[in-house]
């Protein structure tokens, strides 16, 4: 895939995914119209292979997307990114017995999702608690899921759970449920004060499963959420936060550009501090964008620093996003806090990428784990 084809399809589908933000946040309502614009510009299966129907792309062009769509629309790029991860994980350990999902997750015609965060172990979602029960030549998966993006219209779940017969807190695996399967239910909808469309529920799993649904070897469920999961989670996600940061800084130029004080005869950009603040703001930016996309990079050829750049860039970049967003905020005054600029929607998305697992807290600690040479688990 060229990069003139990714914008090609970009330039087609945000449209859609614009007009419908503001209602989907301001009705906590699933971005259906978006996703189906994503599908019907070929963008479902970004990275998968083009054998399976996908086309292919870098990491680079995975970051490039997945700014793009937040920057239009928050909700509809969490739904997105738990999708094209998904995908990421099945791709590369697809279970003998679903050799048909990869097609359907390239074309659209079903969605996928991450069933990993238990509230056990809270934001270490490495690490669930719930443990596969064997029974003769089945299994029972039996687990509370805290939050799953998409619970109540995503076809495919990717969930964790604890190998049977085995104590250490990493000994997992990964199985693919349908969310239509016998077994699964869906607690409530959403209502948080950031990315409302994104249909995050509690569930409840107690689904029969076979070694024909999991996801690689026998207890290799660690290994993929570490090498495949995080990697392009932490991308995606850090690219959502540089996407929400640009929405709002632009809309906040926009702002102070043309809004006029006129018993000054002047705009707010005519004000020393307002124009400071946003040349500080925009060098945070292009400093974090420059990091996720060397990130990016580092991942399509990795070498001894790729994990160390993976774990700082979510963290820096959803920190980077808090301050940005911040920042678009104050210098807008009353008007962003009252919606008419548009501010106020990045500014809550952006809100959700430091706490969402791994924490940025968690991710600095395992950052300086690593460069003072000390394991991390």
């Amino acid at each position: 895939m060229t990069m003139i084809d990714l914008e090609a399809r970009l330039d087609a589908a945000l449209p859609t995914v614009r007009e419908h933000a503001s209602a989907v946040d301001a009705d906590a309502a699933f971005p259906e119209a978006s996703i189906e614009a994503l599908t019907r510009h070929g963008l479902m299966g970004l990275t998968l292979p083009e054998s399976v129907g996908g086309s292919g792309a870098t990491p680079t062009q995975f970051a490039t997307a997945m700014s793009s769509v937040a920057e239009a629309c928050g909700s509809t790029s969490m739904v997105y990114l738990m999708h094209l991860v998904s995908a990421a994980v099945l791709g590369s350990a697809t279970p003998t017995g679903h050799a048909d999902v990869l097609p359907a997750l390239a074309d659209g015609s079903q969605l996928a999702t991450l069933a990993f965060s238990e509230a056990g172990s809270r934001s270490h979602f490495w690490s669930p608690v719930s443990r596969l029960e064997r029974t003769g030549d089945t299994s029972v998966l039996e687990a509370r899921k805290s939050w799953v993006t998409s619970a109540n219209e995503a076809d495919v779940w990717v969930s964790s759970v604890l190998a049977a017969d085995t104590t250490g807190p990493t000994d997992s695996e990964l199985y693919l449920v349908r969310r239509d399967t016998p077994g699964v239910s869906i607690s409530g909808g959403f209502d948080g004060l950031g990315l409302r469309g994104n249909d995050s529920a509690p569930a409840h799993l107690d689904v029969t499963v076979t070694d024909a649904d999991r996801l690689g070897d026998p207890v290799s469920g660690f290994g993929l959420m570490m090498q495949v999961v995080l990697p392009w989670f932490a991308l995606g996600n850090a690219a959502v936060s540089v996407g929400l940061a640009r929405g709002a800084l632009q809309g906040a130029i926009t702002h102070v550009t043309a809004s006029r004080m006129e018993h000054l005869d002047s705009t707010i950009s005519d004000l020393p501090t307002v124009r400071a603040y946003v040349a500080k703001a925009w060098t945070s930016l292009a400093a974090h964008d420059a990091l996720l996309f060397d990130t990016a990079r580092r991942m399509a050829e990795p070498d001894e620093g790729t994990v160390l750049a993976v774990l700082a860039t979510k963290a820096g970049c959803n920190e980077m996003a808090l301050a940005v967003t911040e920042t678009a905020l104050r210098v807008s005054g009353g008007a962003a806090f009252s919606r008419q600029v548009g501010i106020d929607r990045p500014y809550r998305d952006a809100r959700a990428g430091f706490v969402m697992a791994p924490t940025s807290d968690a991710l600095f600690e395992f950052a300086g784990r690593a460069l003072c040479g000390m394991e991390l688990f």
